[in-house]
């Protein structure tokens, strides 16, 4: 589609108002054009007025979100829901970018972050830069309940969660420490075999030295070469409207140690309003940072906007950040998911593709059947992020 200009966006949003109303105008989900959503591979929102309960995620939280719905079919809380289905994703050593198994900063340790927002209480929870602690969503969530806080960091984060009853653990898996080293041989010829050994032209060739480690060489050069900034959103409304969320992560593979994204960040990288509906992102943190996205979101559905929306006009921002130019653009991702209370949600991101530019990009979705993809719409029409 190029590029949603404001004039863009206005026009989109009049043309919608006249056609169906205001009531309707929520419901509503803009579709790019030649975005290829027709291709029935990933299928589009409804237009349909919202369902409750319904519970989405990104797309890494798939495999999670129904043991959430399972919570809210229960009549369970909706904070409780979305701690339950991102900590099944904090808990598996195969996805690198949230807890358990994360890729590391520069130094080779892990530190998560992760922040809980609660609808029906207005309250929030939220830690930073924690090493040693798994499940941080739920450890957000005990800032929240426990304390009289909103945010802890770093070592006293850690302290914190070991006085409450978290395992103090390493995080690494056999995995990330080896995603670690072959970074480390692709950035210093310290860290790779020698002009001795056979394996001198290959950088990491020689820490892929059994059949286990070379069935991930492939994914590891991948991770290497295009670092993941990853993360898991998770946004829940219950059949009496109440509405919660959740955002958990590893960061940014290869940090500086202490670095810091949007995950953490009340308004940015998560925001609730238990009136309006929620929103929250994954991609490169520090974009979202600049504009507050996750409360631009909820601010927007607040004016009449549908979830879909209020996402395309966070990226409008991030893009005019930098004039619109794709060719910066193109060195990052971000996405942005959204739901509001009467059940009607949306996901946006800012190109069409995956991070590895092979799929499209998609967000996972429960109404009470089953977890399912649908499609982003993206806001360039085109392969860019990370190039």
């Amino acid at each position: 589609m190029g590029l949603w200009t404001r004039r863009k966006f206005f026009l989109t949003s009049l043309a919608g108002s006249a056609a169906a109303g205001a009531t309707s105008m929520l419901a509503k989900t803009p579709l790019a054009k030649g975005s290829e959503l027709a291709s029935g591979k990933i299928p589009t929102p409804s237009a349909a007025s919202g369902k409750r309960p319904v519970i989405i995620s990104s797309a890494n939280g798939l495999h999670a979100i129904g043991h959430g719905m399972e919570v809210l079919l229960k009549g369970g809380d909706t904070l409780d829901a979305v701690v339950a289905a991102v900590t099944i994703v904090e808990d598996d050593p195969n996805d690198t970018s949230v807890g358990y198994g994360g890729l590391p900063n520069e130094d080779g340790e892990t530190e998560l972050d992760a922040s809980v927002m609660h609808g029906p209480t207005r309250r929030a929870g939220s830690v930073a830069s924690v090493r040693r602690i798994k499940n941080v969503s739920l450890l957000a969530k005990t800032v929240m309940e426990r304390t009289n806080h909103v945010m802890i960091v770093g070592e006293g984060a850690r302290r914190f969660a070991v006085d409450e009853g978290f395992i103090d653990a390493s995080l690494a898996t056999e995995k990330s420490r080896l995603a670690w080293l072959a970074w480390k041989a692709s950035t210093s010829v310290n860290w790779r075999p020698g002009t001795d050994s056979p394996e001198w032209k290959e950088r990491a060739a020689g820490l892929f030295d059994t059949p286990e480690k070379q069935s991930w060489r492939a994914e590891i050069e991948q991770l290497v070469a295009h670092p993941p900034t990853g993360t898991i959103n998770c946004l829940a409304v219950n059949e009496k409207g109440e509405i919660s969320g959740t955002t958990t992560t590893s960061g940014l593979a290869w940090k500086i140690a202490g670095r810091v994204g949007d995950s953490p960040i009340i308004g940015a990288g998560l925001y609730v309003d238990g009136e309006v509906g929620a929103a929250g992102s994954t991609g490169k943190g520090e974009e979202n940072i600049k504009i507050c996205g996750g409360h631009t979101i909820v601010e927007m559905m607040r004016q009449g906007k549908s979830p879909t929306e209020a996402c395309l006009e966070a990226l409008h921002r991030i893009a005019r950040n930098y004039k619109n130019d794709k060719k910066r653009l193109s060195t990052f991702h971000i996405f942005f998911y959204a739901l509001n209370v009467d059940g009607v949600y949306g996901s946006a991101s800012l190109w069409r593709n995956t991070y590895d530019r092979s799929k499209h990009s998609s967000y996972a979705v429960h109404d009470g059947g089953e977890a399912r993809l649908m499609e982003c719409t993206p806001y360039f029409d085109e392969i860019g992020g990370d190039e």
